[in-house]
């Protein structure tokens, strides 16, 4: 009994693991496969007769490159940005005792609690005041901090054993080496969590990008992709379309391979109870 109870386990995973695997299969075939085979031969698992023209196309019509690099700088600074920031912020609210430092850490808590979309107009009206639209700035800098981000750190630091730190002044380190040196190494699983998290948000980011930049070379994927899709034609063009998606998934995909594993470590680790 115990026995068909896992096996049961195992089938149940296994479905559920083709079940999400299979649109992105579907999606990587049909992006090399001619637009007229897509719908004539819609029920087709494996198309034959494959081709790049897709993606060919795709980068001779628009600029998909410009949309890519403005994606990947936005995300990679919005990440790094929080990460330092989150992490800072976190273990002062976890290891400093200063005034109002529970009201702050409150007041930081409800601004999860706000929808992004309220925080919208006020924030187009204050980058329009900076001189900030349609720039790089404008992308990045209302992304760089986040409730969330503050919240992860700060109750990574509260688990974190207070002798490794006391050991650490003991040989001589101030607070900012015994943060740098001993904490902030040891939040690694929690680093990388924040880190994919973060990525993820930003690189799927499409209505602020859309307000705030009105040139082809400052739209992010997002951006670009939609206004390519809604652009005056006859037909759609779904295998060029396709083949758009499967470029924007790769550097997802390839962000969550390079940190899988401190991920996974994060998740195991809070769901021990000691």
């Amino acid at each position: 009994m115990r026995k068909f109870r896992v096996f049961l386990g195992y089938l149940t995973l296994i479905l559920i693991a083709v079940s999400m695997l299979y649109p992105f299969f579907a999606m990587l075939n049909l992006s090399f496969t001619d637009n007229n085979e897509i719908f004539s031969n819609a029920g087709k698992i494996f198309h034959s007769n494959l081709t790049i023209d897709n993606y060919k196309n795709v980068f001779k019509e628009i600029p998909l490159s410009v949309y890519f690099f403005n994606s990947l700088i936005v995300a990679l600074i919005t990440t790094v940005g929080q990460v330092i920031f989150a992490a800072m912020a976190g273990y002062a609210f976890a290891r400093m005792n200063f005034k109002y430092r529970d009201a702050i850490f409150l007041i930081i808590l409800i601004t999860m609690l706000v929808p992004p979309q309220v925080n919208i107009i006020p924030l187009f009206f204050l980058m329009r005041e900076l001189h900030l639209i349609n720039t790089y700035q404008a992308l990045i800098l209302p992304a760089l901090f986040g409730g969330f981000g503050v919240f992860l750190m700060r109750q990574y630091f509260l688990g974190l054993p207070k002798d490794l730190e006391e050991s650490a002044r003991i040989d001589g380190c101030n607070l900012f080496q015994t943060f740098f040196k001993i904490a902030l190494p040891l939040a690694l699983p929690t680093i990388a969590t924040l880190a994919i998290f973060t990525f993820v948000t930003s690189w799927n980011s499409f209505i602020w990008p859309l307000i705030v930049t009105n040139t082809e070379n400052m739209r992010t994927l997002p951006v670009g992709l939609a206004i390519y899709k809604g652009s005056f034609r006859e037909i759609t063009q779904w295998g060029e379309l396709l083949a758009c998606s499967v470029i924007c998934t790769i550097p997802v995909i390839g962000v969550f391979l390079l940190g899988k594993k401190y991920f996974i470590s994060d998740i195991l680790q809070g769901g021990v109870k000691e």
